[in-house]
């Protein structure tokens, strides 16, 4: 490959995170390889050159030739890129990715699926957590007429070495919740959370991912056409080398990924891309929305109780109000249009969609309490849910005037 010949890192594709349909073959080569097996690596130095050995010693007895293994590394700090382009060399099926400007273990599979030329692709972890012979197993599955083969710890033969009592209740309770949501993917598998799988390039192809966090299987699932789905048994490594990457922060995003796969797949997704609305920020918007309600009632409570300062009811709601508007600005801003507020930068732009943000929620405000009595006195005489109505249309106000007025790129510097 020219690649390793030159011991030259590939280059990271940018752009929709899309699988072609065809294999972008070697010059050297005639045919396309049967098998890409993906590495997404960060801070794995210590595991790099032992786990790239044991595969290649695998696959060389079992398909001599016809795979490639593609490391695309994180652009880590201990420099787990250098060391594996050291090996190219060695391993002429080797190849490398130093990804900088992109993180997370999702896009970094996807992007070393977009440089692949297998018909078959796989991902496995660089911390030798799964068995490597387990490949073998995942790859004659395939060849038997699976679209999908992943390695579960759920089936006969699988299980977790030594987890602890939370963490297997963590792991079990992500599946079940995972069901309630979006039976129709989750029900397909024992274990949705596996990194661990292999599948066919056509059965991915031209599907766009948009994967949160660390779990692809969940995108290969709902966006691609897999139709027969196989797996085989594996017990769950605990690392010997470097730090567990599982946080709670991967738990939250997992629901999130969850929510927008049911939402992106549904009929929702379907009325949303009709109508041009963006369902996944409105839903971002929603969360901080949330959070804003307890932000209002603990400064309302702090003003106002006779415990703490003592103010009067009225100038601690209007001071409570602000300071939860203030919040929701913040992480609105950072997270739900961050993509907007990255072209926008400085404070002089922040300075004013913040003005617009506190304009926008007024008149919010004012719909809020229109709404409630037209359906409180007209509609629906219960005050609770036409207090419910009338947040739902206030919101849906402020995500809509927010997104064309107070987030919407003016000009780039």
């Amino acid at each position: 490959m020219n690649a390793n010949s030159s011991n030259s890192l590939l280059v990271v594709p940018t752009g929709a995170l899309k699988i072609s349909e065809h294999p972008l073959t070697d010059v050297h080569r005639d045919n396309p390889i049967l098998l890409s097996l993906v590495i997404p690596t960060y801070k794995e130095r210590n595991n790099i050159e032992n786990i790239v050995n044991i595969l290649s010693r695998l696959l060389d007895e079992a398909i001599p030739g016809n795979y490639e293994l593609i490391i695309v590394d994180d652009d880590s700090p201990d420099l787990t890129w250098e060391l594996a382009q050291s090996l190219l060399p060695d391993y002429p099926q080797l190849r490398v990715m130093r990804r900088q400007e992109e993180r997370g273990l999702s896009s970094a599979v996807i992007r070393g699926w977009q440089v692949a030329t297998g018909s078959i692709l796989g991902v496995i972890d660089g911390d030798l957590q799964h068995p490597p012979e387990v490949l073998l197993q995942l790859l004659q599955k395939i060849e038997q007429g699976a679209d999908l083969a992943l390695a579960s710890r759920h089936v006969d033969g699988g299980g977790v070495s030594s987890w602890s009592v939370i963490r297997r209740f963590l792991s079990r309770g992500a599946q079940v919740l995972g069901l309630i949501i979006l039976p129709g993917v989750l029900g397909r598998v024992t274990d949705p959370m596996s990194g661990y799988f292999m599948v066919r390039r056509s059965a991915i192809a031209g599907a766009t991912m948009n994967p949160v966090g660390y779990k692809i299987l969940l995108e290969v699932i709902g966006r691609g056409q897999v139709r027969e789905i196989a797996e085989a048994g594996y017990v769950f490594r605990e690392r010997t080398e470097g730090e567990s990457k599982v946080t709670w922060k991967q738990y939250v995003e997992y629901i999130q990924h969850l929510i927008r796969l049911r939402v992106s797949t549904g009929r929702l997704g379907k009325i949303s891309r009709k109508i041009d609305f963006p369902i996944g920020k409105f839903i971002r918007f929603g969360i901080v929305g949330f959070s804003g309600v307890f932000v209002d009632m603990a400064v309302l409570y702090l003003l106002s109780d006779a415990s703490t300062l003592g103010w009067n009811l009225t100038r601690s709601k209007i001071i409570a109000g602000e300071v939860a508007i203030f919040n929701n600005f913040l992480w609105n801003d950072a997270w739900t249009f961050a993509d907007v507020s990255m072209q926008q930068k400085g404070w002089k732009q922040r300075i004013k969609r913040f003005f617009k943000f506190n304009v926008v929620c007024l008149a919010g405000l004012v719909i809020n309490v229109l709404v409630l009595n037209i359906v409180y006195n007209f509609l629906i005489p219960n005050q609770y849910i036409a207090n419910l109505i009338a947040i739902a249309v206030a919101t849906i106000w402020n995500f809509w005037v927010n997104l064309k007025l107070s987030w919407r790129v003016t000009d780039v510097k």
